[in-house]
Parts: structure tokens; sequence; C-alpha cells
């Protein structure tokens, strides 16, 4: 048993007929700021970057070259749902959201997607089957993890640069130590989510303190 992602179930599909097999992915399900981010990748098999894992498992300099190597040699979308979305859908629907428009925006229509975790998104434009921990078990899926990661980390920095002080461009808009007291200190910004508890409880007190 490897421990390595592998194209097996791609190939099962292929075998089956099945015209394209996408992996679809997601990043920024936990952090209390920012947009969730989802990729959809369809591999070409001949054309698959060496080293594909799952995206928690590699360097940030690997995902990089990775996530230039699959843009270059795959067939890729990208696409997020924003704070606004989080907030009024709650953050699985809004990641599923999010993942519908990754596999809605690839060239190719995939016949079958392979979706990380244990739910199928409604209104998905393609046949589908969720696959637990599917970024330690398949190729498109640890694909799509490094798309989605790499785009919203960038995403953070870009936002950092505008909100200094919460540390975003190192934790990516999670609830580390930094960021806990920079949104006490410094207050909650229209980028966080609202209806995130650690948000949700400053902004309650701030309301108890006004009134």
């Amino acid at each position: 048993m490897t421990d390595r992602p592998d194209y097996s179930l791609e190939e099962a599909a292929l075998a089956r007929g099945i015209p394209g097999v996408a992996g679809v992915d997601e990043a920024g399900r936990g952090p209390l700021c920012g947009p969730v981010v989802a990729a959809a990748v369809l591999l070409m098999p001949g054309r698959i970057p060496e080293g594909l894992n799952d995206s928690k498992k590699l360097s940030a300099a690997r995902r990089e070259k990775l996530f230039a190597e699959l843009m270059e040699l795959a067939e890729v979308s990208v696409a997020s749902a924003s704070v606004e979305e989080i907030d009024s859908l709650n953050i699985l629907r809004a990641s599923h959201l999010a993942m519908c428009r990754a596999v809605a925006g690839l060239p190719s229509a995939p016949g079958l997607a392979l979706i990380d975790g244990n739910m199928i998104p409604r209104d998905l434009a393609c046949p589908a089957e969720a696959i637990v921990k599917g970024d330690a078990r398949s190729l498109s899926i640890a694909a799509a993890s490094i798309v989605a990661k790499v785009t919203r980390d960038r995403v953070m920095v870009d936002l950092a640069q505008q909100h200094p002080g919460y540390g975003w461009e190192r934790n990516a808009g999670y609830p580390t130590k930094d960021h806990l007291e920079a949104l006490r200190d410094l207050g909650v910004t229209p980028h966080h989510r609202r209806s995130f508890k650690p948000v949700h409880n400053i902004l309650y007190q701030e309301n108890s303190i006004t009134r």
C-alpha cells in the first residue's frame, strides 16, 4: 500500500469508457477570512507532472513548481465563493458552490468528477464520486488541491498588503495566535467571515460596548 496518490481511480473510469476524469478539491474552509477556492483539474495521461501529492504534504516552493507545471500540462479551472456567500450559505455549501463553478469552467466537460471528501456537491455539471481523503489517493485530486492552495495563498498575500497587521501572508487567514490577537487589536475587516465564531464574538462584544 503506497502512501502517495496514484492514477488508478482515473484509469478505472477511463476503462469504463468515461471520456475524461477531473479531480476537484478546495482550499480555505478553515480560515476566518477570505474566499474559499476550488480547483478542477483534468490530467492528460502521459503528461502528468512528477511528484504530485496532497498539497499539505508539500513545501510552498514545491507547490509553486507543480502549480506551474499543471497550468502548462493539464486542463485547469479555478473558482471561488466569496465571504458574503460563505456567510449567507455556510462554509460547506459555499465550498460546494466553488467546486461546481470550477467544474463548469473546465475547457472540456469531464465525464466524471472525483470530489475530495464524503459529499457530492448539488448542481454539479457532471456525474461525480466522493473520495474520502482523495488528495492522498487520486493524482487528479492531489493536483486540484495544489492549484486551489497556491491560488488561495496568493489571494491572501494580496489581501495582506491591503490590510497589514493580521499576518495573512503567513497564516493564510487561519485562526493562529497572531491573527486572533490582531483581530482583537485592529478589529474586523470586510474580508472576515462574520458567521465564524471568533469573528462573530468580537463583533458581538463591540456591539455590546457601543450600546
